[in-house]
């Protein structure tokens, strides 16, 4: 299918150079005051009640219509990525080693369209809590937020966020009840030996050797300690040990990720990789000293508010389908749908603007959003709304 661009044709031209400055100034976790403030300008613009400052560098500004008391969030993030551009367009990057590789810009740049098709038509009958929100990548922007107070001081019956997926063909969106990104944990092991000449193994405890049995034990937990019906990935990521070719180290690290989907499948692979360090340790005459860290939990759509997603994706005429399936990727999103009912959604964006076939992937060096997207998620966005706060009439 593919889907009929909605009447948006007046707003697009400066939501695109919008973009795209967005795109070639990128800013870290906390550190999006550039973009924080063209974000809250161009919503002051449009009389909404604008609060800055929000967990951060976190914007939040307040449609209302009509006389209910009913209300909504819709989420936007604005940080980029830790990691060199490798576009060439006049867009690319300004600030070396810091790129809009997942498309933030783009999902900014959208919110800010949502809010001012939604200022002019007003078709709806409540509140609409716009979510600027800092720090999805990794640094737990979405709670910082909820601690400072956000559904306290911006109370929503609801709260959306809509992505962009690469992998699926423009203007389909996809989501789903129950689980639709995974939980991440990340895990640091250290192996603490003596260290020791290389000739004189038999004097040495070997934290390397260690180290090997351990990531291949490792791997064997998720198909070996959790149900077959169950899923989660197990990865090893990093390992790291030893200088020169003639000295034993006496510390070897180890690094990696765990994602899954429920509670008891952490617990349960968090438990067995102890226990797997802990008799890699006794065996080889070391120490294993782990970190674990749970620094999202999975993203839960409720039953309600993603069939509402669906409806309303529909009806903005995008190509609206039910994901058979959840990602193993994380999002901080998660703790907001902790807080309140809501749905996380996918919308495909096909090709990037390299009109790579397919585009590159989400954190490719060489990714830039889809400009193609813009209006089919303003679009979606403002049926959201219009749905979830339906007015009488």
């Amino acid at each position: 299918m593919t889907a009929s661009p909605p009447p948006l044709d007046d707003l697009l031209p400066a939501l695109r150079t919008l973009r795209r400055d967005l795109h070639a100034h990128p800013e870290l976790a906390y550190q999006e005051h550039r973009t924080a403030g063209i974000v809250a300008t161009a919503l002051r613009e449009l009389g909404l009640d604008v609060h800055t400052g929000i967990g951060g560098t976190g914007v939040v500004a307040t449609l209302r219509a009509g006389n209910s008391t009913r209300s909504i969030g819709l989420r936007a993030d604005m940080d980029a990525l830790p990691i060199v551009e490798n576009g060439e367009h006049a867009h690319a990057s300004r600030h070396p080693g810091v790129h809009h590789g997942c498309g933030h810009d783009g999902h900014t740049a959208m919110l800010i369209g949502a809010a001012r098709q939604l200022a002019r038509t007003r078709h709806f009958d409540g509140s609409v809590h716009f979510i600027f929100q800092p720090a999805e990548e990794g640094q737990a922007g979405a709670r910082a937020m909820l601690d400072d107070g956000l559904f306290e001081r911006f109370p929503c019956d609801a709260v959306y966020a809509l992505h962009n997926w690469p992998d699926l063909p423009l203007g389909q969106l996809q989501t789903r009840p129950g689980p639709i990104m995974a939980a991440a944990d990340r895990f640091d092991i250290t192996l603490r030996g003596r260290g020791g000449h290389a000739a004189l193994p038999q004097q040495t405890p070997d934290a390397l050797l260690a180290a090997g049995q351990l990531v291949t034990q490792l791997n064997t937990l998720v198909a070996r300690r959790l149900h077959p019906m169950d899923s989660a990935v197990l990865s090893v990521t990093r390992i790291e040990g030893g200088h020169t070719h003639n000295v034993m180290p006496a510390e070897v690290q180890i690094t990696g990720t765990v994602r899954s989907f429920d509670s008891a499948s952490q617990d349960a692979i968090e438990a067995a990789l102890r226990a797997a360090c802990d008799g890699i340790a006794l065996m080889h005459g070391i120490r294993a000293d782990v970190a674990y860290l749970r620094y999202y939990p999975a993203t839960l759509n409720s039953e309600a508010e993603a069939q509402l997603a669906l409806r309303a994706a529909a009806s903005a005429g995008l190509d609206a389908r039910l994901a058979p399936r959840p990602a193993f990727t994380s999002e901080d999103f998660a703790f907001m749908l902790q807080a309140r009912p809501g749905a996380y959604l996918w919308l495909g964006q096909g090709r990037d603007n390299t009109h790579a076939e397919p585009g590159y992937p989400l954190h490719h060096p060489n990714y830039d959003f889809n400009d193609d997207a813009l209006p089919l998620g303003i679009a979606c966005l403002v049926s959201l709304a219009e749905h979830a706060l339906e007015r009488a009439d």
